[in-house]
């Protein structure tokens, strides 16, 4: 016996921030190098360059570790 035709919806996807986040950071480090690379004077020291892009990638890699249970696809 059929139990008939069911309401089955797609499932709706939660939003992922670590994409965004990721994309956001590595834009303003590209944009940051570009300046770097056009202009004569260096827009960022090297003593403030290295410490903004470890923060950043740990930043980064704390929110992608944070929402990998948005990601999993558990079909």
């Amino acid at each position: 016996m059929s139990d008939g035709p069911r309401d089955r919806r797609p499932a709706r996807r939660r939003f992922d921030p670590a994409g965004p986040v990721s994309g956001v950071f590595f834009l303003a480090l590209a944009g940051i190098f570009l300046a770097d690379g056009l202009s004569d004077d260096s827009v960022l020291p090297a003593a403030t360059l290295i410490p903004v892009v470890l923060i950043g990638l740990a930043l980064v890699g704390t929110v992608r570790i944070i929402t990998r249970g948005r990601r999993r696809n558990l079909r």
